[in-house]
């Protein structure tokens, strides 16, 4: 708030979708620097997250939670544990998919808001956590959602151009697309910036996982209507069409 001069903390929990990130900026400064006090840090933060594995997925947002902390964890430690606890993960988060619709559902309790099975492209980032477990012994049936998530949103998310809404809404019955709508974008038709970049990273690293061309193809079109529409400074609007 204005005024403040010192940092605000607030207990661990599943709702807060930024969790994951200190650690894992913890884990690269200890890759950098092999400084044991902030090596102590990251594992002190990383298993503050540790619960989140075990209990039902708040939402998508779970994916990245893990993924930045644990997954950086595991990578530089090789600790088995860690692997474990992305692996569980995986599960909980494999429980937000709906088969008939194809995609995961992102915020469960928003359903009564939307009026149906929402999916924002923010989901695209927590595909990483599907692919990475499959090859890493997981199910193999969790490539196969990720997949299906990819391939239903690059249906129905976006637009002739590239640019892609925030949220799509799906019958959860039928499976039906419904429509697309924004939630934090600056209007229903408008491309938000981070929604943009979402899909950027999420398409570019399907194809890492997939070696799949539509996928590389469908990250170049999505990345080059964003760079297309960078202003002079290259610093990205909020939402380009504000």
């Amino acid at each position: 708030a204005p005024g403040d001069s010192v940092w605000h903390q607030r207990p661990v929990s599943q709702e807060l979708w930024t969790e994951g990130f200190w650690p894992g900026i913890l884990w690269y400064a200890y890759e950098y620097s092999n400084d044991d006090e902030i090596r102590k840090a990251a594992e002190g933060y990383t298993n503050s997250l540790g619960f989140l594995s075990q209990i039902p997925a708040y939402d998508h947002d779970l994916g990245f939670i893990i993924f930045c902390s644990y997954g950086n964890a595991y990578r530089i430690t090789g600790n088995p544990q860690y692997k474990q606890v992305i692996l569980d993960t995986a599960e909980r988060l494999a429980q937000l998919y709906n088969p008939k619709v194809g995609t995961l559902l992102s915020w469960p309790r928003e359903v009564p808001n939307f009026g149906g099975h929402n999916t924002i492209m923010d989901n695209m980032i927590n595909l990483e956590t599907l692919f990475w477990a499959a090859e890493n012994g997981g199910r193999q049936e969790l490539r196969d959602i990720a997949i299906s998530h990819a391939d239903t949103t690059m249906k129905y998310h976006f637009r002739e151009d590239g640019s892609c809404y925030h949220v799509a809404v799906y019958d959860a019955e039928s499976g039906e697309f419904q429509r697309g709508c924004n939630h934090q974008g600056y209007s229903d038709e408008s491309m938000w910036a981070r929604g943009q970049s979402w899909a950027i990273y999420g398409y570019t690293m399907c194809y890492r996982f997939t070696k799949d061309q539509r996928y590389l193809d469908f990250a170049c079109k999505v990345t080059d209507i964003y760079l297309d529409n960078l202003p002079e400074d290259l610093v990205p609007y909020w939402d380009f069409r504000d």
